[in-house]
């Protein structure tokens, strides 16, 4: 990576924001209703695209299952049914139920239970549940939670190392540092940042033949 003082890493992805934001203007993430929702979207969306995920979170809500005790309760097959749109149904469905299970017996109240105990003990906990990494740990509790921590994804490291942000090892937990480090810690900022990322790399900082031409970064 660049050689950088601290406030010029903060100036630096400060910079970024405003040029994403500009460009793309605000993005209205996540899609969801309710924390429920939001975080049975997180599990589903892993190696998938959203349309496919709002197939299966119909088919939940249209079953009157969209709820982590409905969830808990339910017949593994008739949750694997319901959630097949969103690909992996097996893999997902184990863990989609377990992540309820395990939820509500820690949790007896359920999400906002969880989100009360703060970031660190929450995040701690998501990321022992199998099958729950640090950016579905991360989504749910941004995006559900309120809580200001980083998602990091795919698009996010790809368009920090083609600006030599981060060198080609970074990993996750570097990388969020780098924005939770640097920038104020603020819900809004985070959730709109991400999901600019995200715009961004579907536009132009693809994974192959990139548009860099008219890219809102060029220069930076």
């Amino acid at each position: 990576g660049r050689p950088a003082g601290e406030s010029s890493v903060g100036e630096l992805l400060e910079g970024i924001y405003r040029r994403l934001y500009t460009h793309f203007g605000p993005q209205h993430w996540w899609p969801g209703e309710t924390p429920e929702e939001i975080a049975v979207g997180a599990i589903l969306t892993q190696n998938t695209n959203w349309q496919n995920v709002a197939k299966a979170i119909a088919n939940l809500k249209d079953a009157g299952c969209l709820s982590l005790k409905a969830i808990a309760e339910m017949d593994g097959e008739w949750l694997k049914a319901l959630i097949r749109p969103a690909g992996y149904y097996n893999v997902k469905a184990q863990r989609l139920q377990g992540f309820a299970i395990s939820l509500l017996k820690t949790y007896p109240e359920g999400l906002q239970q969880l989100f009360g105990q703060g970031l660190d003990e929450a995040r701690s906990f998501l990321l022992s549940l199998k099958g729950i990494g640090p950016e579905t740990a991360d989504s749910i509790l941004l995006y559900a939670g309120g809580l200001p921590t980083f998602v990091v994804d795919a698009y996010t490291i790809r368009v920090l190392q083609r600006h030599s942000i981060i060198d080609d090892e970074a990993g996750y937990q570097e990388v969020q540092e780098l924005f939770m480090d640097h920038l104020p810690q603020d819900v809004e900022l985070f959730n709109e940042f991400h999901a600019l990322f995200v715009a961004l790399g579907k536009n132009h900082c693809r994974k192959r033949r990139p548009l860099c031409e008219g890219c809102p970064l060029e220069g930076i």
